[in-house]
């Protein structure tokens, strides 16, 4: 049976701490616990309270002060009233538990908000984001009796659906790339090796059939906004070759054309994109660009190892998409 993969959403930097649907449980004060609830203030500020009629007992002129002002003459001091003091501290109390409220309602909603996908929202829709609309996409089915790749009793980690399905559609409005169209939707490994260096292609080719690259299988197409996408699919025989290869390939053993000097970037999204058995590493050209700004990145998934490159004219192009492209192969392989 296939399974249909869900829409990429842009990966998060952090988690969010609560469960979706469970909300922080807090308790409005009761009155008898208010004391507690501000342990180390209040007593503090009834002391400072208590301390000022001492104060004013020993001021100028007061009945301890012989010789300044008859006692006779000097009116006692009037009593602080308490009541008057209790009913401000039990209005504070009473607007700080309220702020506190307040503070965790917002915080529910903000986490509500949260856990919503953008489409569930109508003022978060994704229409105005900038990804792109793919159509459906299932993974393909299994031969019978073939397991998946990453079952128990698949040592080799070997994709037995058929690998030409394994690779992303178009999304909607772009228009196909025809020299990636192969022969049967099988791609030469000679037109693979045209996506890198020309000073690296020979050695390239080479280590790729030393290390039992099988088959290849590639799709590419331009979106209306210019940006170039292309997607390759390398099966090897087993996924230790597959290890080698890509260790390899990150290490700058041979760089996709018009992107020489492309910095990797480190703990950053890509490392936190929640597909299991799946790791990818991403790059992204520096300036000055040459005749075009590029992003690629190798996603490795068992005995397949994916390519995915974009590149605009100028500028790089938008990250979103980019991201949304490396996310949804990742599915489909993982």
């Amino acid at each position: 049976m296939s399974e249909t993969l869900q829409p990429a959403e842009e990966p998060r930097q952090a988690e969010t701490p609560h469960q979706a649907g469970a909300l922080p449980q807090t308790a409005s004060p009761r009155p008898s616990e208010e004391p507690q609830q501000q342990a180390g203030a209040l007593p503090q500020a009834e002391a400072a309270w208590a301390e000022e009629p001492q104060q004013d007992a020993v001021a100028a002129g007061s009945p301890r002060q012989p010789g300044l002002v008859p006692a006779e003459e000097a009116a006692p001091p009037a009593p602080k009233d308490r009541r008057v003091l209790r009913a401000v501290l039990r209005a504070v109390l009473r607007w700080t538990a309220a702020v506190a409220v307040f503070g965790v309602i917002g915080a529910a909603t903000a986490y509500g908000v949260t856990e919503q996908k953008r489409t569930d929202l109508p003022g978060l829709a994704t229409a105005g984001d900038g990804r792109w609309t793919y159509p459906a996409i299932e993974k393909p089915p299994l031969p019978d009796g073939s397991p998946a790749p990453f079952a128990d009793d698949n040592d080799s980690e070997t994709h037995y659906a058929d690998l030409r399905k394994l690779v992303l559609p178009l999304p909607r409005g772009a228009t196909p790339d025809a020299a990636l169209a192969g022969k049967d939707g099988w791609l030469p490994t000679s037109v693979y090796l045209d996506a890198y260096e020309k000073d690296a292609r020979q050695d390239l080719g080479q280590q790729l059939k030393d290390d039992g690259l099988r088959q290849i299988a590639a799709r590419g197409w331009t979106t209306p906004d210019g940006t170039r996408t292309r997607i390759y699919a390398l099966r090897f025989t087993s996924a230790a070759f597959t290890r080698i290869v890509h260790a390899d390939l990150t290490d700058n053993v041979a760089s996709p054309a018009d992107a020489p000097y492309a910095d990797e970037e480190y703990g950053g999204w890509a490392e936190k994109v929640g597909v299991q058995y799946t790791k990818r590493n991403v790059f992204t050209e520096a300036k000055p660009y040459g005749r075009t700004a590029v992003r690629y990145a190798y996603i490795e998934a068992g005995d397949v190892i994916a390519l995915v490159i974009q590149s605009g004219k100028a500028a790089l192009p938008p990250r979103i998409t980019f991201q949304q492209t490396v996310v949804l192969q990742s599915q489909l392989l993982g």
